[in-house]
């Protein structure tokens, strides 16, 4: 009779510790879940900075690459016309920060992580967006200047 009731608990034991397994190995795929949101919105976050962020460069192209007509006339009544055109600027510091931050911030995370391939997601979305802070802070400076 000991022995029905030792191996009675015994079973009781080992199905309680399968319950509490089985919540665990639930709560952990729920936050592997949230995790996995979290990401993709900040990469959707980063997508859309950098959609905005080419959108004002070709607006920017397009607004420079448009001619400017000057007309002067000289004291003998002569008109002369010259056509200038004005330099295409190329890449702001803020796209420019953002791409570098971004392929630092993903080598770096390959590198530390254990898991490769998250680390360099995550690192990647990480210095993007310190790269557009920077290269907008860096931009607004050189908005005062002009």
């Amino acid at each position: 009779m000991k022995g029905l009731y030792i191996l009675l608990a015994a079973i009781i034991f080992t199905s309680c510790q399968n319950q509490g397994q089985s919540k665990e190995d639930i709560n952990k795929a729920k936050q592997a879940s949230i995790d996995s949101m979290k990401v993709e919105i900040n990469k959707q976050r980063v997508i859309d900075s950098m959609k905005t962020e080419m959108a004002k460069i070709k607006e920017e192209q397009r607004v420079e690459s448009e001619k400017v007509v000057v007309v002067q006339q000289p004291a003998n009544g002569q008109a002369t016309t010259t056509t200038t055109t004005t330099k295409k600027k190329g890449w702001s510091a803020t796209a420019k920060g953002a791409v570098i931050g971004a392929g630092v911030g993903a080598a770096t995370g390959a590198i530390v992580s254990k898991k490769k391939g998250e680390g360099a997601i995550i690192g990647g979305l990480a210095g993007a967006a310190l790269g557009t802070g920077t290269g907008a802070v860096i931009d607004s400076k050189n908005k005062k200047k002009e």
